[in-house]
């Protein structure tokens, strides 16, 4: 489906749709109003699929040269992912970065290079795992990738209370912080021990 863009339309692929989809949107961004959600314009025709695959073809070569424009400009930040929306007036950027980075000369670079509006977006570790990751240690794809849309903390006492290893290289993920999974659990590890007697 062709849905609004900022600016422009981007395209979208219908998962879910009537009741299912108003319970899973409760559900995962709680109660928005219906001025908030984006428009959805009509079927994507052959036309808007075709330039949306063009856009999603350019997305590689456009972050590796970003990322030697970065490096030309000695820019303290690394280019994870280039996403276009699919009609290629805009391009988001994701970046990580330990400190503050100017990054207004790059946004020049770009915009001349690319001829789109360009977005800069700051993510955390988390954020990066999920867009790069693939296959945790259990076998399955990663959670933040298929499932888990809010990333809540997650601390050694969990790890602690269901007498998981503390070796920090096994518990934890591809972005260098505790696994994910360890939050499954700790509500029942923790209604269980209030529970049971004291050693």
């Amino acid at each position: 489906i062709a849905v609004e863009g900022s600016p422009g339309h981007d395209i979208g692929i219908v998962s879910l749709s009537g009741e299912a989809a108003r319970l899973q949107m409760k559900r995962k961004i709680g109660n928005i109003s219906v001025d908030e959600l984006k428009k959805v314009y009509r079927r994507a025709r052959v036309s808007d699929i075709e330039k949306w695959i063009n856009a999603v073809d350019k997305e590689e070569s456009t972050k590796f040269r970003t990322r030697e424009a970065a490096g030309k400009l000695n820019l303290q930040m690394k280019i994870n992912d280039v996403e276009y929306q699919g009609d290629s007036t805009k391009a988001t950027f994701f970046y990580t970065a330990e400190e503050r980075v100017d990054f207004r000369e790059l946004i020049k670079v770009l915009a001349d290079e690319f001829k789109v509006r360009i977005e800069m977006r700051q993510i955390g570790s988390r954020d990066e795992a999920k867009l790069i990751s693939d296959v945790e240690t259990c076998g399955q794809e990663c959670c933040c990738k298929r499932f888990l849309k809010i990333l809540d903390p997650v601390n050694m006492r969990m790890a602690k209370l269901q007498k998981a290893t503390l070796d920090p290289s096994k518990i934890s993920g591809h972005c260098g912080r505790l696994k994910c999974c360890l939050r499954y659990e700790d509500e029942t590890y923790r209604e269980r021990k209030a529970i049971m007697p004291k050693r």
